[in-house]
């Protein structure tokens, strides 16, 4: 008989903001294949003896790929293994979900989808402002920074991401936002649009640092850090008072 899976969103990093069926999916797993950004006291809710197996994907680290991961799935779930598929954040924003999805359906494995609390609405929490006001910043949109390779998406829909209405969240983003700054500010967003990198948000590594759009995209070029982070722009993005 087929086992089950359960694709699990685990939140930005900390436990504490797991929700309560993503806590009991994992204490009934017999395996868990979990993201890089999922480990650490998040696996303490596995029960003893559930295999626990790292399947995250960092960018420029080896990681494994993507139908090796998938493999993986159908191969547990085919020995009748209820199976946690731990996603950081929420796993069907940049999670490489569908692909994953797909391999079940094709082998008839049964599953379901647990979501998780977004890292975008953790990071606007963690910095004290809404990602939505009413009149200064009426859409949210959230946009990858690289492709398949690590560049920046060739295409952009450049007249959205400069919209200066707008509250842009930009996922995977520290390596290519200072090309994508150039072009934002050539469409017409202005360069001293607030900016705010959030790093290791919700974990106790987490860092906020509050610029523009330019400074940011020049604090970039010198140098990035390790941590996962995110890059939030437009009207809402710097803290007001009131």
């Amino acid at each position: 008989m087929s086992g089950f899976v359960s694709f699990v969103g685990s939140g930005p990093g900390d436990p504490e903001l797991l929700t309560l069926k993503a806590v009991d999916r994992m204490k009934r797993a017999d395996a868990i294949l979990f993201d890089d950004l999922s480990s650490g006291p998040i696996l303490s809710h596995a029960h003893q003896g559930a295999d626990l197996v790292g399947v995250g994907k960092r960018a420029g680290r080896p990681s494994p790929k993507q139908d090796h991961v998938s493999r993986l799935l159908v191969d547990y779930a085919s020995g009748g293994a209820r199976v946690v598929r731990l996603k950081s954040g929420d796993g069907g924003m940049f999670g490489r979900l569908e692909e994953e999805l797909g391999a079940l359906r094709e082998a008839g494995i049964a599953y379901e989808i647990i979501p998780g609390i977004p890292s975008a609405c953790a990071a606007a929490a963690a910095a004290g402002i809404p990602l939505t006001r009413r009149l200064t910043a009426r859409r949210v949109q959230f946009v990858t920074g690289h492709d398949v390779v690590g560049h920046l998406p060739e295409d952009l829909n450049m007249a959205a991401l400069a919209d200066p209405a707008a509250t842009t969240v930009v996922f995977m983003g520290m390596r290519t936002f200072p090309q994508l700054a150039r072009m934002l500010v050539d469409h017409g967003l202005p360069p001293d649009t607030p900016a705010l990198l959030a790093e290791a948000v919700s974990t106790p590594e987490q860092s906020l640092h509050r610029s523009t759009v330019a400074q940011l995209s020049d604090r970039l070029a010198q140098a990035i850090s390790p941590a996962p982070a995110l890059i939030l722009y437009g009207p809402l993005t710097e803290h007001e008072d009131g």
